[in-house]
């Protein structure tokens, strides 16, 4: 079978970006950090925290992880009662410091710093635009063009300059501006990715991604900020401003079935019940005569949860996964290229030897790791492996803040069940149907965005005359 060609090792999707935003606290930088590191997963190739006290907005940031960019010291240069975090994983522009988040800049109307979680599908167009009128670029990020915008907004207050540099661009944001008076949360109109609002016990306001950020500062969940919302916070209080025009909602569904953490909230769902939601009705559509449930850790453990309770198969940790393994493992040769996976997981003999297994996964995006792991759990003894995803079949990139392969690096997208099952080696491959994703997370179909499973877009991704890549093939567009 001809087999998709590989650009890279890693073989998951990778998180987006995480922001965070504190107003009317005395330690807004240390809760900053707290903040970001609750929202590590979703992102690490840096981090940087923005404060502004009262003069001047100081700015740390760093390729790394938050924990060994912040220490104390830097942690006492950035004062004041209000920050913003961010920790990032490159979906648009390349990894360096010159596109690590927040973005500051200095226009008409005062310091500003901006965070972003998402992808503008624009963004390339709107570069070109402004180069022309002389914009300077220091990098190459999607979020540089939206400091941009707004240092070309001369009239008005902040949040209606906002507004207007926000009226230029296509795709998905959830964004943290930290002004001279305090800070302004704004999510697109269809709101592919999640931000959520929370109180502190002394009054202090917070932002955040997700939930689990909030729970570590032991700040009060108040709601989600809506689709095309801008929510303010300052002196005044707290006060939606103005809201974007109302589209159809477009959620991103991965986000509950892979990207947020378990223990959160997002789109005012329990993340952990969606995911064992979805590992039930796995058990009910695609079955099996097995042993045992083994989870792929880490995002596959409610999943398998969800199977085992629902099929009375018995759960057991057949794989376990380091944590001590870097973002990055790049092999010497060739011939020890299957280290890699190993460095993550390990199986427990004891758990599979002479066991019709059951394997539990969120996701198949080139099936090179589905095929090592297979042979790993035959290695280690296993009768029979069956390999179940709690997800449809991923046959198109997201453009939308997700760092997803081509679409020919997909093997979905140009393989049948069937083809992939003997690719990776299993004896059996069953995903969960499309109508089955959207039962077990409660929704209308039309509620989420699943374009990764349909290729249906909600946003235009570029003019018909500036392709993006010739591998995009024909998206549908919908109203």
């Amino acid at each position: 079978m001809r087999l998709p060609v590989l650009h890279r090792d890693d073989d998951k999707f990778h998180d987006e970006c995480g922001v965070f935003g504190i107003f009317g606290h005395a330690e807004a930088a240390n809760l900053a950090y707290l903040g970001i590191h609750a929202l590590q997963h979703r992102g690490q190739e840096s981090a940087g925290i923005a404060s502004w006290d009262g003069r001047k907005i100081h700015l740390h940031k760093a390729m790394g992880l938050v924990a060994d960019i912040f220490t104390q010291q830097v942690i006492a240069g950035l004062p004041g009662s209000s920050a913003i975090g961010h920790t990032r994983y490159s979906t648009s522009g390349q990894s360096n410091l010159a596109n690590a988040q927040p973005m500051v800049a200095r226009t008409t109307a005062g310091q500003i710093a901006v965070a972003h979680n998402g992808n503008l599908v624009n963004y390339e167009e709107l570069k070109l635009e402004l180069e022309e009128k002389g914009a300077l670029f220091q990098g190459t990020s999607d979020t540089e063009v939206i400091v941009h915008l707004l240092a070309h907004e001369k009239i008005g207050s902040v949040e209606e300059r906002i507004q207007g540099a926000l009226a230029n661009v296509r795709g998905a944001y959830s964004l943290l501006f930290l002004t001279e008076k305090g800070l302004v949360a704004v999510r697109d109109p269809l709101g592919f990715r999640p931000m959520v609002l929370g109180k502190l016990r002394n009054g202090g306001t917070v932002f955040a991604s997700e939930t689990c950020a909030l729970d570590l500062i032991e700040a009060e969940y108040i709601r989600e900020i809506e689709p095309g919302e801008m929510v303010v916070v300052d002196a005044k209080g707290l006060r939606t401003v103005q809201s974007l025009p109302k589209q159809r909602s477009g959620k991103c569904i991965f986000e509950l079935i892979y990207f947020a953490r378990p223990d959160s909230q997002v789109f005012s769902r329990s993340v952990y019940d969606t995911r064992k939601a979805l590992g039930r009705r796995l058990a009910i559509e695609q079955p099996v005569v097995a042993d045992v449930v083994v989870p792929v850790p880490d995002s596959g453990l409610a999943a398998a949860l969800g199977y085992s309770e629902q099929s009375g198969i018995p759960y057991d940790m057949g794989l376990i996964r380091s944590h001590y393994v870097g973002r990055t493992f790049i092999e010497p040769s060739q011939s020890i290229r299957h280290f890699g996976v190993k460095l993550k997981l390990n199986p427990v003999q004891s758990v599979v030897k002479g066991k019709r297994v059951v394997v539990v996964d969120d996701s198949i995006v080139r099936g090179t790791t589905s095929r090592k792991i297979v042979k790993m759990l035959r290695d280690a003894g296993a009768r029979e492996v069956h390999l179940r995803i709690s997800a449809p079949p991923t046959r198109w990139p997201c453009y939308y803040g997700i760092d997803t392969p081509v679409r020919s690096e997909l093997i979905a997208a140009s393989h049948t069940v069937e083809e992939i099952a003997k690719y990776v080696t299993a004896d059996s491959l069953g995903y969960l149907s499309r109508e089955g994703v959207h039962e077990a997370a409660n929704a209308e179909p039309r509620s989420f965005c699943d374009a990764c499973f349909t290729g249906e877009y909600l946003v235009q991704l570029t003019p018909p005359s500036k392709p993006r890549t010739s591998d995009l093939a024909s998206p549908i567009l919908l109203a």
